[in-house]
């Protein structure tokens, strides 16, 4: 795959090291992902990035589909208090927006950068899209548009596994569509 040098300079001073340049088509889209959403996760219908506000599976797969190439982003996450969570993540999804918006910046006038968690930008999510806050900044965390970031991130040679205890430390992935 062709290097984006400049690009990955950009990655690294955001503090993003741990990356890979992968073909789009190598993001697997599946709708069990979407249920494990709907039945299972605790913000469902409570944030604006999240289902049941962003497309269907099938809008999402098409979506991807107009990508020929992307970023896996991995970050590693040790936390020592799980109830820090929320704040860490925000602090890391603005970082992914400032990525995002150098990377456009830079000519590629499709950049998308998706979150590595739900939203969380704000302390309080209005849980709607046509009412959020901060419209221009939020994004959809992988799963919510779909995405098997298990099966995504393993095609790519990244460890994931599934954790048993809050405590854990945790491998998270975000995925910037560049075109």
């Amino acid at each position: 795959m062709k290097s984006h040098s400049g690009l990955e300079e950009v990655f690294r001073q955001t503090g993003f090291a741990d990356f890979k340049w992968i073909n789009a088509d190598q993001i697997v889209v599946a709708q069990w992902v979407r249920f494990k959403c709907t039945f299972g996760c605790s913000s469902y219908g409570r944030n604006a990035s999240c289902p049941p506000n962003v497309p269907e599976v099938a809008v999402c797969r098409e979506f991807f589909g107009g990508y020929r190439t992307a970023v896996l982003f991995r970050i590693h996450e040790q936390l020592d208090d799980p109830e820090s969570r929320g704040q860490w993540s925000a602090k890391v999804n603005s970082r992914l927006l400032e990525v995002e918006r150098s990377v456009f910046l830079a000519g590629y006038h499709k950049a998308f950068q998706t979150f590595m968690d739900e939203c969380q930008l704000c302390k309080e999510c209005t849980a709607e899209r046509t009412t959020c806050l901060r419209p221009s900044e939020s994004r959809p965390g992988p799963e919510s548009l779909g995405v098997d970031v298990f099966a995504t991130v393993r095609s790519a040679g990244y460890p994931i596994e599934v954790l048993t205890d809050s405590l854990q430390a945790m491998n998270r992935y975000a995925i910037l569509l560049v075109e």
